[in-house]
């Protein structure tokens, strides 16, 4: 696996908005570098015997079961949000 660089945590930080100082850069490098080596650390098990498994433990659907409620009014969600237009909320352009 690569090194992960400044450039990319440059790249990750900025996707995510996020302003960081030139230490927390620093340390998300060295952190995210360590974290890599874990990965590289599994990739040497021999799985060779070991069944796949999407579940650790034989729990499923342990959430409650849905049920419909109702909701509130559009016009008071609006009316509690800082910009809305035409029936919709607004918010500010985060996509370039």
């Amino acid at each position: 696996m690569a090194d992960i660089t400044l450039e990319d945590v440059e790249y990750v930080a900025d996707l995510a908005r996020l302003e960081l100082s030139a230490d927390e850069k620093g340390q998300l490098v060295e952190q995210l570098g360590r974290i890599l080596g874990y990965i590289e650390k599994l990739d040497e098990l021999d799985t060779t015997d070991v069944e796949p498994t999407s579940h650790v433990l034989p729990m499923r659907n342990v959430m409650r079961a849905d049920e419909a409620r109702d909701g509130m009014a559009r016009d008071e969600a609006l009316g509690m949000a800082p910009a809305s237009h035409e029936g919709y909320f607004e918010a500010p352009r985060v996509v370039e």
